[in-house]
């Protein structure tokens, strides 16, 4: 079964290759070997070389296992989008504005 390559823009690839940069050091950092990660994730050599290397075509879930697999590393995913300063901003200008107080009841 041929794979297809996921589609993204260039800055995403850089982005991409330096997440998997940092969970390769974050690997080292930590003394694990490849094997050890491969056995916690529940993947493959391969797998792992292509999430080291910020390959697109890898599942997200794949990258939570292996940072899950890098001592429970996998709680920093909860910090995307966490300040969404440009969002809550939109969110903003959306809100309604009374143009006057609600009735209150006596």
């Amino acid at each position: 079964m041929k794979t297809r390559k996921a589609v993204v823009l260039p800055k995403t690839e850089d982005i991409l290759r330096q997440l998997g940069e940092q969970i390769r050091l974050a690997r080292l950092r930590r003394d694990l070997s490849v094997n050890l990660v491969c056995e916690r994730a529940y993947i493959s050599r391969a797998t792992l070389w292509k999430v080291e290397n910020g390959d697109p075509s890898v599942a997200i879930g794949i990258y939570a296992a292996v940072l899950h697999a890098l001592d429970n590393m996998d709680k920093d995913l909860l910090l995307v989008a966490k300040d969404d300063k440009v969002g809550k901003t939109l969110q903003d200008l959306k809100i309604d504005v009374r143009k006057r107080a609600s009735r209150s009841v006596k």
